[in-house]
């Protein structure tokens, strides 16, 4: 999106620490950001969560795919430049949310 990201991570190990890799994340991309453009990255108050285990993951994915085309920059979440994973390639994660859930675009 233009003005704002959407991450979906998983833990793996039994200390990952969601909030640990936000603020780093943060600290590590703002101080570079604005070493690169003299601008600030984010804002003072962003809002960030957790998925707890009970929380349906497909959904946020399904979320995050459909966002670039709700907002109308794309037509299909495969056009949209930076959208995708270091682990699974866009194709596999919108084969598994149409198994679960019906295509992605839905609602839902």
């Amino acid at each position: 999106m233009r003005d704002h990201v959407h991450l979906l991570v998983e833990g793996i190990a039994e200390d990952s620490d969601g909030l640990r890799f936000i603020k780093n994340a943060k600290q590590y991309s703002g101080f570079y950001y604005q070493r690169s453009f003299d601008v600030k990255l984010w804002q003072r108050y962003g809002f960030e969560r957790v998925l707890r285990d009970e929380e349906n993951s497909l959904a946020v994915a399904r979320y995050i795919l459909h966002n670039p085309i709700r907002a109308g920059l794309v037509t299909a979440a495969e056009e949209y430049p930076f959208l995708g994973s270091d682990v699974y390639p866009i194709e596999a994660i919108s084969e598994v949310i149409q198994l679960h859930r019906g295509w992605y675009g839905r609602s839902g």
